[in-house]
């Protein structure tokens, strides 16, 4: 424990989940004009990470606070959905537009014009429907209470105990499942597309669990919270590129080989590349020294009976003997 900050050695699981949302909700406020004015792609960005975080936080230690009912996962669902369909579209073009284009002759350009102009259409129709979002009554509800809640929070007895006393249970229970998930054992991104969706979707919340608790993490940790990273941005890519793929598939009425080969081959040679390193990172993290590391890592800083047995047992599960 003689890693954790002084700041954090008294405060409590209430006060440390109020500090959180706190954070995401000014951020939330900071960007509501920008994303919609739409003039830059980053604010957009940054709010859909801040609802996400925002998410989790609600998630991670819903029970230790007493939240108002306005405040609640779904409300917040609807406008991450929104935010993410504009999201996925800026950086849709984003790769086509400066990644790919730049690479292909003047005929695969100019081929490649309609996909450009239909994707624009679907992103200025994504920032209708995300306006409409953000400016309703139900997300300025739901703003405004949490803002009220954060000036007067409320907690349950939970909420009032030592956040120190109980690291392993607001660490433990993504992270125990999350090495569990078939999604690390598959040997092509064609074998089992769903799966791997969902793979990175777990480890994008486990790793904002995580990061919710940096402050209180060792070197080991921070070690297994860049791994996460990693592996999220290398799903994320490998979905991007079969997502675009199929876009483009979809609005032209040829081959993709024949019609574009040249762009068809960059995108083979891209998806190969990401999913290299995908598996290499994947093999790593399973191998039985990693897992005994990120056991020992994420069991540090409970000292609570209960808490020691339950990290024994899924140390037990993972081949970890001590």
């Amino acid at each position: 424990m003689s890693h954790i900050q002084p700041s954090f050695r008294t405060i409590s699981n209430g006060a440390h989940a109020h500090r959180l949302l706190q954070l995401q909700c000014k951020r939330l406020v900071d960007l509501h004009g920008p994303v919609l004015e739409d003039k830059d792609p980053e604010p957009l960005h940054q709010m859909r990470v801040s609802m996400r975080r925002l998410r989790t936080g609600l998630a991670q230690f819903g029970p230790c606070l007493l939240l108002p009912h306005a405040v609640s996962d779904q409300r917040l669902a609807k406008s991450v959905r929104r935010l993410g369909m504009a999201r996925d579209l800026d950086v849709l073009r984003d790769r086509l537009e400066h990644v790919l284009l730049p690479q292909l002759s003047e005929q695969e350009q100019q081929r490649l014009k309609p996909v450009q102009r239909q994707l624009a259409r679907e992103r200025r129709l994504a920032q209708e429907h995300l306006q409409s979002v953000l400016q309703s009554s139900r997300h300025l509800e739901l703003i405004a209470k949490l803002q009220a809640w954060l000036r007067q929070p409320s907690y349950t007895a939970l909420g009032e105990q030592p956040l120190v006393d109980w690291l392993a249970e607001w660490r433990l229970p993504g992270s125990t499942s999350l090495g569990l998930h078939p999604g690390w054992w598959l040997q092509s991104p064609q074998e089992d597309v769903e799966t791997l969706h969902d793979l990175r979707k777990r480890i994008k919340t486990v790793r904002y669990q995580l990061e919710n608790l940096t402050e209180l993490s060792d070197s080991r940790g921070r070690s297994w919270i860049a791994a996460l990273k990693q592996g999220q941005s290398l799903l994320g890519e490998l979905n991007d590129l079969q997502v675009l793929s199929e876009a483009i598939r979809h609005q032209l009425d040829h081959e993709l080989e024949r019609y574009l080969p040249h762009l068809a081959a960059l995108l083979d040679q891209q998806r190969l590349q990401c999913w290299r390193a995908w598996r290499q990172l994947a093999t790593t993290l399973m191998q039985r020294h990693q897992r005994r590391r990120r056991v020992a890592s994420l069991g540090m800083g409970s000292t609570r009976p209960h808490s020691r047995a339950a990290l024994i047992d899924f140390g037990s599960r993972f081949g970890y003997r001590g």
